[in-house]
Parts: C-alpha cells; structure tokens; sequence
C-alpha cells in the first residue's frame, strides 16, 4: 500500500504584487475554476502522484470581527498558499515539483517576501511548509494511478457487457467468467494494466503503529489531569459558550460571486475557508486537542472511503498558522456546496460543531455538540463569510466521484478474487 501524504507552502506575498500574482494565477486557467493541467506555469496533470492541488490567495476581510472581544487585530499580510495531496511522502513530490516546474514556480513565488531570482527553490519551499494539524483521506492506499486503471477496468467492461450478447439463462457465475477472460486478454494485449500494490513502507508501518497506540495512551495518561480539573474546564467552556457573541452577517453580493463563479464546472469542487479562532489559549488548545482526535479517527477509522456518514470527501485538512491563532481548512468534494453542508447539518452535525465551534463568529454551542450547525442559515453564512476564492484548483481524474472511486475499487476486486458466492456474483454484475 502506498499511504497519501500533504504539503502546504504559506508565505507572504510582497508589498504591490498581489495583483500581479493574481493575473498570473488567472492564466494557469482555461476558465474561471477550471484549470489547465498543461499549464505552462505548473502543468500539474505530468505529475502521476499528485491527487489534488491548488494555489489561494490569502487576505483577511474579516479579521475586524475579534473586536467584539475588545481585543485589536492581529496583523495578517496577504500570503499565498499552494498545497496538494500526493501519493508517498510528499517532500519526493516537492522536490520533483521544483526539478521539473522551477521556472515556473519560480516566476510565481517571485511575488512572494524573501524569494529572489537566487533564492535555492526547494529549500524555500521546505522553508515555508506548514503542517497539518488533522487531515483527512477517502481512503488511505489508493493512489493515482489505481484510480486511473481502475477507471479504464470499468470502462472496458462496460463496454464490452453492451456490445456483446448475453444468452438469457447464463448464469451470474458463467458470466462473471466471461468477464474475467475478457480482462485478462486485455490485459495480455496490452489493453488494460492492473498494477500490483507496493508493499507499504515498514517505517510508514511502525509510524502509524506507534500514532495508534501512543495517542490513547497520551489521553489515559491526561485522564486523571481532566478528571480533576474538570469542574473548572467545564465552567470555562460553559461561561464562554453562553457569552461568545455570534458573528454572522451576511456575506456581501461581490463576494458570494466571486466564490460561486469558481464552483460546479464540474462534478467536483474545491472549498477554501480561514478565519480567527475565539481569543484566549483556552480556545486554542481545546481546537488542538480536538484536532488530534479528529486526526486519530481520520487515520485509523475513518480511512475506508467514509467520514462517519459523509462519502462525497476526497481530501481535506485543518491547519493552524499565526501561532494558533487562526485555523485554515481545505476539502475537496462532489456535489454542491449547498448539498456539502447539508450533509454536514443533516448527518454529523455535532461532529461540526465539534472541529469549529472554537472558530471566530461560529453559531452558539451546548457542551460543544448541541445547536451550532444546527442553526443553518447562521452556519452557512458564518462558512460563505470565511471562504476564499480558489484561485488554481486540480483534480487528477475530473468526472469521477467518491463514490465512483469507490465502486470502481470493488469491481476490480471481483475481477481478482479467486472465488465468489452466487450471490456475491450478482451483486458484482450491478455494479458494472
């Protein structure tokens, strides 16, 4: 298995350039959310490990609403962010992003503090990497190009089950057969390609071995902390969660155009968001230790192609910069971004309420889990406030869906087993 891994370059952008970084941004389009993956800049579709990746230009429009709080802003400069999510360890793909696109990442980090025309590429970037503090995966171990083959298995046999005649008392088991000979001759023609899994990194391994266990054990560890400091922790988030204002006007026509011109080109879409956590350290290192469970559970149970209810998430991943006062969230997923937080509201809301009831402006929480989301027209205007337009957005394999992803994983399975039940066979043959 090879396990999926992230990168995220955040850096300043210098004075008098972000609009100039913009219109070069803009030219690595075909369209406006629609990207061109031979791009002379970064063509991101010659890069067989990359999932998805995007460039945002970062500002703060609402960085004023801490005043609430009678606390100032914090400054914040326009910073451009450029992340994806790869197969393997992500500093390989980096480096091969900065061997093979150097001329071109350089003209659009030049706009950025600090990056000069001698400015050694990779190791900027290294530089300015910042790391996730959760992330999510469909499903950890499916790489590009398993997606890939596997789209072209589904499609072949498609193809050939509607061109070819089936006689009307063939049995599921004769026909499943048929298939499997029809596969392997394409295979032997060259037609059709099924590579084999590597073998999983034995340091990855022992990694998320020791991640499984280590993270329960830290929290039995805290356990007798929290039991007697609890009165006072539930007291600090009762007092906060009954006074924390809620900051929720309406976002702005130009903005809400902005953002919905980029979306629904295609079955996918792309979702940006940043924002302030609620002042106080209370705040940011319970969003911390929220996040670390939210990590576990993303690794090491949520990793089969669901997150809890939700199916339709490709990647996603929460990050804290400015020394924790401020969280950026990133996703990728299909459907509309009504339907997105609809699932969100109708299905896990308390899991919402959870990961961002300690963002700036976010609808009232009761012990962290009741109302928030629940309140949707709050909810989504506080989510529409904070997201920003994506300025570059890639997907390695447009048209294909979670779901499709999924199915098309099991029909090759059913091709490669050595032996399936009757009725196994027939609840196969549906998904062709």
């Amino acid at each position: 298995m090879t396990p999926q891994s992230t990168f995220m370059v955040l850096a300043p952008v210098a004075e008098g350039k972000v609009e100039q970084l913009r219109a070069m941004l803009v030219s690595m389009n075909l369209s406006p959310g629609v990207v061109n993956p031979k791009n002379e800049l970064v063509p991101f579709g010659e890069f067989d490990r990359l999932h998805v990746a995007r460039f945002v230009v970062l500002d703060l429009p609402t960085a004023d609403s801490i005043t609430v709080y009678t606390r100032a802003p914090a400054p914040w400069p326009t910073s451009l962010v450029f992340l994806g999510d790869t197969d393997g360890p992500a500093t390989g793909v980096l480096e091969e992003l900065a061997e093979r696109c150097g001329p071109g990442l350089r003209q659009i980090f030049a706009h950025c503090e600090g990056f000069g025309p001698t400015t050694d590429l990779l190791s900027w970037m290294t530089r300015h990497e910042r790391p996730s503090a959760a992330d999510y995966v469909n499903r950890i171990g499916r790489t590009v190009r398993q997606v890939h083959e596997e789209r072209a298995l589904r499609d072949a046999l498609v193809a050939y089950v509607h061109h070819t005649d089936t006689p009307r008392d063939e049995l599921a088991t004769a026909t499943r057969a048929r298939l499997v000979k029809f596969v392997d001759e394409e295979k032997r023609a060259g037609r059709l390609t099924l590579t084999a899994p590597e073998q999983t990194p034995f340091a990855w391994r022992l990694r998320n071995a020791m991640h499984a266990v280590g993270v329960p054990i830290a929290l039995l560890l805290l356990t007798p902390f929290l039991v007697i400091a609890s009165p006072v922790l539930v007291y600090m988030l009762r007092r906060r969660e009954k006074t924390d204002p809620d900051i929720a006007p309406r976002p702005g026509a130009e903005h809400i155009q902005r953002v919905g011109a980029l979306e629904d080109h295609e079955i996918s879409n792309q979702f940006t968001v940043f924002g302030d956590l609620k002042p106080g350290l209370f705040r940011q290192w319970l969003t911390a230790l929220l996040l670390c469970v939210l990590n576990y559970t993303a690794r090491h149970i949520f990793n089969r192609s669901y997150l809890t209810r939700v199916q339709t998430i490709h990647f996603a991943r929460w990050v804290f910069v400015d020394e924790r006062r401020r969280l950026f969230f990133a996703s990728n997923y299909d459907g509309s971004v009504e339907s997105y937080w609809d699932d969100f509201i109708n299905k896990i809301g308390w899991g919402v309420n959870l990961v961002f009831t300690n963002g700036l402006g976010y609808p009232r929480t009761d012990w962290l889990v009741r109302r928030g989301a629940r309140d949707e027209q709050k909810y989504k205007r506080v989510l529409r406030r904070h997201q920003f337009p994506t300025d570059v957005w890639y997907k390695a394999y447009p048209g294909l869906t979670a779901v499709d992803l999924h199915r098309n994983t099991l029909i090759r399975q059913g091709i490669e087993r050595t032996s399936m039940t009757d009725q196994e066979t027939r609840e196969w043959l549906r998904l062709l």
